[in-house]
């Protein structure tokens, strides 16, 4: 007799339990299918809409970028994050400038200037001719010139890289300093004598007569330089500079004659009370002229930091140093008997240059700053004009150049304002 199959009200039964078991595991597998088909679905929407919410309030652009590099539109990888920046490179990237201009002025004066004894007086009743070789009573020196401040141009570009790595261009000028001096008249009437190599001398040629001197000096620079920040406040800087300085004098009598001075010849032993007058002149050229042109082409070092951050206010230091190739040249005029005979030199020479700068600042909003500051610019191995007369052999017939001094110094000092924007 063939056994009865199982009945499905059997509880408790083998054949029940089979059954069940196999429904169970029906299930299990069901949603296991379900699991995986809500996380191919769901799981790659989960990980764009994360994509979107780290980096779309932090740089916008990247949504873009997002579109260009799945041009399908589909939804994308969880893997692609990978290929992004961290969130806080992008948060400096937006935020942190990159380039600053500042445009402004500098207002400098000179303290420092060659020391050459351009007056002496003498005695007007020695004889014309003794004036030469009489020694006399110095009463001007060319470091005594007052040659007031002036303003110019300061321009400056700097750029800022994430990496800590920068660079920057700088320019400035400052117009001519003028000073004008005269010596004399005097009463009674001295001899006013000026001296020079190759026994040259000049006086006045009539007792109404002063002796002027007039100074001129102008200053260019231009420089690039790497910066390297070293901290959050120090820079490092390390760069290339030109700086061209120029420098003049010259020796007039004024007012300018009004007669020839005939008797220097006709009575060369007159002292300075028998000299006379005779016939109308019209203006007469300087009796010394002198100019020098210093180009200085070098290498620096230096380093500028924040010494101060107070609110809205800050202050920065600044200092550089470097050495100089000063390639220089002078140009000298000299009138004998009333004609100019001109002759020039020039050589190679070292020279040092050093700055130093303060600067306060106040943000007036995100981005802009005004400035002012004190800068102080010191120039080592320059030639300057009234150092090129014992450089100058002058005498009738033969005015030649000597050569050229460079050995002299040279101290700016001044003050600076400007706007600075960063963006």
């Amino acid at each position: 007799m063939k056994p009865k199959p199982l009945t499905s009200n059997s509880s408790g039964h083998p054949h029940l339990i089979g059954r069940a078991r196999t429904n169970e595991h029906k299930k299990q597998v069901h949603a296991r299918i379900l699991f995986k088909s809500f996380k191919r679905r769901h799981g790659l929407l989960a990980a764009s809409f994360l994509r979107v919410l780290l980096f779309a309030p932090l740089m916008p652009a990247a949504a873009l970028a997002g579109a260009q590099d799945n041009p399908t539109g589909g939804p994308l990888a969880i893997e692609d994050l990978s290929s992004l920046p961290p969130p806080a490179r992008l948060e400096q990237s937006a935020t942190t400038p990159q380039w600053t201009v500042s445009l402004g002025g500098i207002f400098l004066g000179r303290l420092v200037g060659a020391n050459r004894t351009l007056d002496a007086r003498v005695p007007g009743s020695v004889p014309f001719l003794a004036t030469a070789i009489t020694p006399g009573t110095d009463i001007f020196n060319s470091n005594a010139f007052q040659q007031g401040p002036s303003a110019g141009p300061k321009i400056d570009l700097t750029y800022h890289s994430n990496s800590g790595y920068g660079v920057e261009i700088s320019y400035f000028n400052v117009f001519d300093q003028d000073a004008v001096v005269s010596i004399g008249p005097d009463t009674p009437a001295d001899w006013l004598v000026m001296r020079a190599p190759g026994g040259f001398w000049q006086t006045q040629d009539f007792s109404y007569q002063a002796m002027t001197w007039s100074a001129s000096t102008n200053l260019y620079s231009a420089e690039v330089n790497g910066r390297f920040d070293a901290s959050r406040r120090v820079t490092l800087l390390a760069g290339f500079r030109w700086l061209q300085l120029n420098d003049s004098l010259q020796g007039t009598l004024t007012p300018s004659d009004r007669t020839a001075p005939t008797w220097k010849t006709t009575c060369p032993l007159c002292n300075l009370f028998q000299v006379t007058s005779d016939g109308p002149i019209g203006n007469l050229p300087p009796f010394w002229t002198t100019g020098t042109t210093n180009n200085l082409y070098g290498a620096q070092l230096g380093v500028d930091a924040k010494i101060l951050e107070v609110g809205r206010f800050s202050l920065d230091g600044r200092i550089t140093a470097g050495l100089f190739d000063n390639n220089a040249e002078q140009s000298t005029g000299v009138s004998i008997q009333k004609v100019v005979y001109p002759t020039s030199a020039a050589a190679n020479g070292a020279a040092f240059v050093s700055e130093a700068r303060l600067q306060l600042k106040y943000r007036v909003m995100n981005g802009l700053s005004a400035n002012v500051g004190y800068e102080v610019l010191w120039l080592d191995g320059v030639a300057l004009a009234p150092r090129q007369i014992d450089e100058t052999h002058a005498a009738p017939l033969d005015v030649r150049a000597l050569g050229i001094n460079h050995g002299s110094n040279m101290l700016f000092q001044g003050a600076t304002f400007g706007l600075e924007y960063s963006f």
